[in-house]
């Protein structure tokens, strides 16, 4: 989208939001993938490997998971905030023009 308009409309913002948020998803997916992964491996070698893929899954998360919410991204303790956020971002979704 064109910077001045993505200014114009407020989505400039709405579009970090949906990085991070998409990033975040992917994110967790990981870590259950690696989760399931671990219970499933044959050898003793392949599980090392993929716990080590797990934990460092784990920290990811974490880091993306701090960084959204040092930005207002994220509100995973206060569901009232999260709500409100999420409404907010879902009204600035459906003003967007088709």
């Amino acid at each position: 989208m064109n910077i001045i308009l993505e200014h114009l409309t407020g989505l400039h913002t709405l579009t970090d939001d949906v990085i991070a948020m998409d990033f975040l998803m992917n994110a967790k997916n990981g870590v259950r993938n690696y989760a399931m992964a671990v219970t499933e491996c044959a050898t003793p070698e392949i599980k090392q490997i993929l716990m080590k893929q797990l934990d460092e899954a784990i920290d990811s998360h974490e880091q993306i998971t701090n960084y959204m919410m040092q930005r207002g991204l994220y509100h995973p303790y206060t569901i009232p905030e999260q709500i409100q956020l999420d409404l907010k971002n879902i009204q600035t979704a459906m003003n967007i023009p088709s």
